[in-house]
């Protein structure tokens, strides 16, 4: 029997709307893996590394070979390519392109830290040989919960690489995770992380919320006083965010499994209607379309 194209090193993730992608390893785990909310990567067998060359090249081949005009998207895995060398990046995309000239969009998760490694114009290019589509998980905007959290970022470095990607052409679906500054820091948490989206006018925004599928030992290590938002304060959050938005274009997606309430619009034209929604799940709850605990999926 032939050995498979690709060889994953389980877990894999991806974000939903790849749901149709190849997933192509080129890393495996997180290049900082750090961020005490984050429990994706934790296991022993995702320790962090580049994936050898020589075997990212084998599987585009093979893919390629295999499976020819269907492939019409690539999500580079794991936690972030983006770590890879500008080199190493571009020699990947160049083979993605020869081996699979049907795919249309490359994507990646990206950490800002990994975008200050690399200019302008080479994310220029990179985006010119096919990576158009990253996902930031900026998970706030404000510089006490990301310290509290060892996010290793700041409200600044996240916006520069946003501003970075978006002068290079590349497209940014940024994460912000309701209820990560518990009810202490909820407040600046969302205002601030509305000031971030304001200035950085991202195409696509998304809203998770916090969850510890493995508890909370992890995390409540480095934010002791930590208390998790009830529904109620989880929503009021998201009002205090969404009316401090002033976003012109932004796709606005808040249907992750973590999320209690699906709200789907286009801000700024839906920020009135996604607002209404929200206030009705907040005054009447019993009547809103909430998802049940079960069908949350952590």
């Amino acid at each position: 029997m032939n050995a498979p194209a690709i060889r994953y090193i389980q877990p894999v993730f991806r974000p939903p709307s790849e749901a149709e992608s190849l997933i192509l390893p080129v890393t495996n785990g997180c290049s900082w893996n750090s961020c005490t909310f984050c429990e994706m990567y934790t296991e022993p067998q995702k320790t962090f590394r580049p994936r050898d060359e020589e075997e990212v090249f084998q599987s585009i081949r093979r893919c390629g070979q295999d499976y020819g005009d269907t492939i019409k998207r690539v999500f580079l895995a794991d936690g972030d390519a983006m770590t890879l060398s500008f080199r190493r990046l571009s020699r990947i995309l160049e083979a993605i392109r020869q081996y699979m000239p049907s795919v249309r969009r490359v994507s990646s998760y990206c950490l800002p830290r990994n975008v200050s490694k690399k200019s302008v114009a080479e994310l220029t290019e990179l985006a010119d040989l096919g990576l158009s589509f990253v996902y930031v998980g900026a998970e706030s905007g404000d510089d006490e919960v990301l310290a509290r959290v060892k996010k290793g970022e700041t409200f600044q470095s996240t916006l520069e690489a946003l501003d970075k990607l978006h002068e290079a052409g590349i497209k940014r679906s940024v994460m912000i995770l309701n209820g990560l500054g518990g009810e202490e820091l909820s407040k600046q948490h969302a205002l601030n992380s509305a000031i971030l989206m304001n200035a950085a006018q991202p195409e696509y925004l998304a809203t998770l919320v916090v969850s510890f599928p493995k508890g909370q030992e992890r995390f409540l290590s480095h934010f002791p006083n930590w208390k998790e938002l009830n529904i109620s304060g989880l929503m009021r959050e998201m009002e205090l965010l969404l009316s401090q938005l002033e976003l012109k274009r932004t796709v606005f997606r808040s249907d992750h499994a973590s999320n209690w309430l699906i709200l789907k619009g286009t801000l700024g034209a839906d920020k009135n209607r996604l607002l209404s929604e929200l206030r009705t799940a907040i005054d009447a709850p019993e009547i809103a379309p909430l998802r049940p605990a079960w069908a949350r999926g952590l």
